[in-house]
Order: structure tokens, then sequence, then C-alpha cells
């Protein structure tokens, strides 16, 4: 006799598929969690290093730039100590240059001629003064011209006589200090080119040729 299943099978198989559909979902939401977990600790400690790491540079940046404004300020002061040494080996180098210039210009100014002022700048001189005679004044351009020191007169103004109104003529006149030559052991010192000093066959004595006002 044949056997015939009466129970629902079917509804029984439908309901053990969706245990184990529900059952593969809830793992795959769990596994979707975890991943999703995972991914956010695994961020949020990739951010943090990332942080540490900025911190890090930051603070090694403000230690460069607090050495490097020390470094601005060493620069700074070795250029003002620089200034300074130039200043001083400018002014040690141009110290025997300006006692030549004086023992040139008493040493060339002729008997007659009377200097009211004496201006330099750099290596020009401009000197003022009063005359007797424009011959003197012109004695007193040759043996400038002649000097070991000073040299290339060129006259400015000069006005005679009759148009100052005091029996002497007034000019002006300026000329270039030369560089110093060697001098030797005895203080004599050559001009350039090397030939000796030649002092002017027309100057007077100290006492006669000394300025009457320098300034």
């Amino acid at each position: 006799m044949a056997r015939i299943n009466l129970l629902p099978w079917r509804e029984a198989e439908r309901k053990r598929r969706q245990r184990d559909f529900a059952g593969a979902v809830v793992a795959a939401l769990a596994a979707a969690v975890l991943l999703a977990l995972a991914v956010h600790f695994q961020m949020e400690a990739t951010i943090a290093a990332q942080q540490g790491r900025n911190q890090y540079l930051q603070t090694q940046i403000a230690a460069l730039d607090v050495q490097i404004k020390r470094i601005q300020e060493l620069e700074a002061t070795k250029a003002n100590l620089i200034a300074r040494m130039n200043v001083i080996q400018s002014l040690q180098k141009s110290r025997p240059e300006v006692v030549h210039l004086f023992d040139e210009l008493v040493i060339t100014v002729p008997e007659g001629i009377f200097l009211t002022k004496v201006e330099q700048s750099g290596k020009s001189v401009i000197v003022e003064g009063q005359a007797q005679s424009n011959a003197r004044v012109s004695s007193f351009m040759r043996n400038i011209e002649a000097s070991a020191w000073v040299g290339e007169p060129a006259l400015q103004l000069i006005e005679n006589k009759d148009q100052t109104g005091t029996g002497l003529s007034r000019f002006r006149l300026s000329f270039n200090q030369r560089q110093l030559g060697a001098e030797g052991e005895g203080g004599a010192a050559n001009p350039p080119g090397g030939k000796p000093a030649v002092k002017p066959q027309a100057a007077t004595p100290a006492t006669s040729a000394k300025p009457q006002k320098q300034t």
C-alpha cells in the first residue's frame, strides 16, 4: 500500500529557507558593521598619527624660526661690525692723506695768496682765497700741478681787485688729491708712476705761506 506524506513539508522548507536567508543577512550586516568599524578605527589611527607628525613638524619649524631669527640678528651684527671696520680702515688710510694735503697747501701756496676756505669731498678739494694779483693765482696752480700729492687744478672763479674793492683778487679753484705713493723709511713719498716728489720752486717758507683761515 502506498504511503502518503500528509505533513506540510513545503511550508517547513519555506520557513527553513527564510531562516537561512535571515541568518545570512544578519551575518552580512554584522560583517559589514565590523568592517566599517575596522576602517573607522584605522582611519582614526592614521589621522592621529598624522596629527602627531604635524605637531612635531610645527615644533621643529618654530625652533628653526627662532634659529633663523638669531642667525639674521648675527648677520646684521656682522654687517654692522664690517661696516665699522671699513670706516675705521678708511679713516686710518685717509689720516696721512689729510696731513699731506695740508702740508702741500702750505708748500704750494705762494707769497701773496691768503686762503679763506678749504673744502674736501672725497679726492676733490675746493679752496677759496684772496690774491694780490692774478699772477699769484697762476703760480699757485702751477705749484699744484707740480706737486706729488695734488694735481689737476681748475680755476672756477676769479674777481679782479676792482670788483672786490679790497685791493685783493678773490678766487676759487679746485684740484684733486692724488693717491698716496709708497713711503720710505725716512717718510719721503713717491708720486704715482714712481717719480720722486719735487717741491715747487715758487714755494715760500711755511711761515709766509700758511693759510689765514681754514674751514
